[in-house]
């Protein structure tokens, strides 16, 4: 998110300098146990690092022969009060050759005044805040093993994440993650977008984020609720941001391929 310099309206973020009355916060361990931070009992982090990795490429094919409904809210608040805000529900699907397709089914005037959508809040929706970190995916970051930790009603295993380095005009997730000890696959991620931006005439900044997985077909676990809850701190002053983002009516539309693990093809099981 950029802050708008009043000389240039080319850019993207407007910061009116008033005092933010509340620091926000996005709680990532909120409804969690405590942290334990022995070595897993029955493997090696990096085995588990691996295993999971697997698990999301599957994941990530999967998800890409599903249609579902993506709602988002974002607001700005002054205090306890919304002065803002931006809502836009929109309809994904694929085609044939994978590309996505986004149907945008409602979508009033934003009365956003002190900042509005860049091109990387979009992207950021669209791919970090569902994070998925592949095989092929590893080698751009730093996976440090945390501990093990209850979540909800899932034991997992809790990893920190990092960009190794980061490249001109790509960009990258640093937080944490969240591995069910059973199905390996991710089922929390909380952290942010990097990196920020801040240039003599432009400063475009992320919130803070956490999102939450829930098993969908009985086997993957796909994105179905995110939230930012964050000060973002621009060289003038604070401006306070609220996200909320819906994933639901998940329907699978018919694979274009299949899905292998390993060689093996996964049974299809009925939905819980």
């Amino acid at each position: 998110m950029n802050r708008l310099n009043f000389s240039r309206w080319t850019l993207i973020f407007l910061l009116i300098l008033l005092p933010v009355a509340l620091a926000a916060q996005t709680n990532c361990e909120e409804g969690d146990g405590p942290l334990k931070t022995s070595e897993p009992a029955s493997m090696n982090s990096q085995d588990i690092i691996q295993k999971f990795a697997t698990k999301e490429g599957v994941f990530k094919q999967a998800r890409d022969n599903y249609t579902y409904t993506q709602d988002v809210t974002v607001q700005t608040l002054e205090g306890h009060t919304v002065d803002g805000e931006f809502r836009e529900v929109t309809d994904v699907t694929y085609d044939d050759k994978g590309n996505r397709i986004e149907n945008v089914t409602y979508a009033p005037q934003p009365s956003l005044t002190r900042v509005s959508m860049t091109k990387e809040d979009f992207e950021d929706i669209r791919r970090q805040m569902p994070f998925v970190l592949t095989v092929q995916d590893l080698p751009q970051y730093d996976v440090l093993y945390v501990g093990t930790q209850h979540v909800d009603e899932i034991d997992t295993y809790v990893f920190d994440i990092a960009p190794k380095k980061i490249e001109k005009d790509k960009r990258y997730f640093q937080g944490r993650i969240w591995v069910d000890d059973h199905d390996m696959q991710i089922v929390k991620t909380c952290g942010k977008s990097v990196p920020d931006i801040r240039k003599k005439n432009e400063e475009n900044l992320m919130p803070k984020f956490v999102t939450y997985r829930e098993q969908i077909d009985g086997q993957y676990w796909f994105p179905t609720y995110t939230r930012a809850d964050d000060d973002l701190h621009f060289s003038g002053s604070d401006v306070h941001i609220r996200e909320i983002i819906k994933y639901t009516n998940y329907k699978r539309f018919g694979s274009r391929t299949k899905i292998i693990i390993k060689g093996e093809v996964p049974e299809d099981k009925p939905p819980k």
